[in-house]
């Protein structure tokens, strides 16, 4: 090996002693709305770029490169149907949050539908992001421990352990706010990363910047667009653009983590300057990460480097062992700064629904009732860490990785629900009966889980890809039509009944 692990723990330290620094200077003062929503004040060019290493998961760090040799560069498609699935977020989504001025985004639920809805959707939430939160966590604590430190022989489980404890201690006083500045910090991390491999491994093939761009544009790895077999091919275009709308809307906009940064913004004009300029600076760092992908084989070709037996470890791999010790040091800080910088925008986010869609804190509390329930925001903080420790540890050792994989699948089938729910408030004016949309969320994703099982054998030989999601929205939908009726009263929505209800009392 041609690099020091010790080296590479020195590197990690001094990067969580940057981001404590950076909690204590901006958590002075801080209280529950500054946890929540960092006092509604947050410039929205920061939330922006640290957007960045919030939706560009370790997984996606250390996976996306990998998918190139199968896949080529199909996954872009799936990046542009996200673009527009932000469009729709700032468009659709955001001018609803910011009129009924919300912290947590589900409590649009309760105005809308009712007490049971809400509940459903803030329940969803808080299972589908620890779940998927502690699975990407779990797959990239598996790299740090392989590669830095099962050299001194620490457990895995201490590995975990103290990455959670770090992370808490840096957010469990200043939150969001904290989160705005040390996600800015670690997107750049993030960014640096992945360009400065690129100029290492260019630099080993000696290309320069054209030579290297037209390497890669001649290679069969950049092939886009994928227009054939439509029924069987999980790449179609089709398939992967509206996908890609699905999955942002509901995975971003229906989600608490995501759409909590873009709440702390001044304004609704400022949230969507803010979405408008992250959907650019996405789309660009995606197209890096392919590129990067295909520089990697390419690389790994001309030196007859032998390709690991899971794509996930190519970039890995060669980062360690082939490219020298400062790429290793790269590598880990990159990686590093994207699992922390979603990790650290989970657990707040997490701690901010169930205080607020749960414990139901009061907008305006007295002294006595905001210290109180800081002290218990505090405690959920530390419990939520604690939850990520146990699911990390369960997916580690007590269930094999076909089976963790297939639990963060059907987690990810939960967000059809919420993409159910919220577009029919919205696009609807009927009333639900409140107490049984609970089921209807449990039924979709089931019903989605036999029909993706069982879709080659009752479609004709289809296979579905991200597109599911959208089916799993429609089924939602079709259900709550079902247990609806036309409002009683028919000047307006419901939800504009309720803004207005809600502004009055404010």
């Amino acid at each position: 090996m041609i690099f020091s692990p010790a080296a590479l723990l020195i590197f990690m330290v001094g990067y969580f002693v940057l981001l404590l620094l950076i909690s204590r200077l901006t958590s002075g003062k801080a209280d529950n709305e500054t946890f929540f929503i960092a006092n509604r004040n947050s410039r929205w060019y920061l939330v922006a770029f640290g957007m960045i290493g919030t939706s560009i998961s370790g997984v996606t760090f250390i996976s996306v490169p990998g998918t190139v040799k199968q896949d080529a560069f199909s996954y872009f498609q799936f990046v542009l149907g996200n673009a527009v699935g932000y469009a729709i977020i700032a468009l659709v989504l955001m001018p609803v949050y910011y009129r009924m001025k919300l912290t947590s985004i589900y409590t649009y639920l309760q105005h809308r539908f009712g007490f049971y809805s809400y509940q459903s959707g803030a329940f969803i939430f808080l299972v589908s992001r620890t779940i998927g939160s502690a699975f990407r966590l779990f797959l990239v604590a598996i790299v740090l421990q392989h590669y830095i430190f099962d050299y001194w022989h620490i457990p895995f489980w201490i590995t975990v352990a103290v990455s959670l404890l770090l992370i808490w201690t840096y957010t469990y006083k200043g939150g969001l706010k904290t989160i705005i500045w040390t996600d800015t910090i670690q997107t750049l991390f993030l960014v640096t990363a992945v360009i400065l491999t690129l100029i290492l491994i260019s630099h080993r093939m000696q290309m320069g910047l054209d030579e290297m761009i037209n390497a890669i544009a001649q290679s069969h790895y950049s092939k886009i667009f994928w227009w054939d077999d439509f029924l069987s091919d999980k790449r179609h275009f089709i398939k992967y653009f509206l996908g890609g709308v699905a999955v942002s809307v509901a995975m971003t906009g229906l989600d608490q983590d995501l759409m909590q940064k873009n709440l702390s913004c001044r304004n609704l004009r400022e949230a969507q300057k803010n979405m408008f300029s992250f959907t650019g600076v996405f789309v660009v760092i995606n197209l890096f990460f392919l590129s990067l992908g295909a520089l990697l084989y390419l690389y790994a070709s001309a030196n007859h480097i032998a390709l690991p037996q899971r794509a996930d470890y190519l970039f890995p791999e060669i980062a360690f062992h082939y490219l020298g010790g400062w790429a290793a040091i790269v590598f880990i800080l990159g990686l590093t700064a994207a699992t922390f910088a979603t990790t650290d925008s989970a657990m707040t986010a997490l701690t901010t629904s169930f205080c607020v869609d749960f414990l139901r804190f009061t907008d305006r509390p007295s002294d006595a009732q905001k210290r109180r329930q800081i002290r218990i925001r505090q405690l959920v903080h530390l419990a939520f860490s604690l939850v990520f420790l146990l699911v990390v540890l369960f997916f580690k050792y007590a269930v094999s990785e076909s089976v963790v994989k297939a639990v963060f699948t059907v987690a990810g089938y939960t967000y059809g629900p919420l993409l159910g729910l919220f577009f029919f408030g919205i696009c609807t004016r009927r009333q639900v009966r409140d107490k049984w949309v609970p089921w209807i969320c449990v039924l979709s994703p089931l019903l989605c889980a036999l029909l993706d099982l069982r879709s080659v054998q009752w479609l004709g030989g289809y296979r579905f890809g991200f597109e599911l999601l959208i089916v799993n929205g429609i089924l939602t939908f079709a259900g709550l039509w079902m247990i609806s009726q036309k409002p009683v009263c028919p000047q307006g929505t419901q939800e504009v009944q309720a803004v207005a209800v809600h502004n009055k009392r404010d």
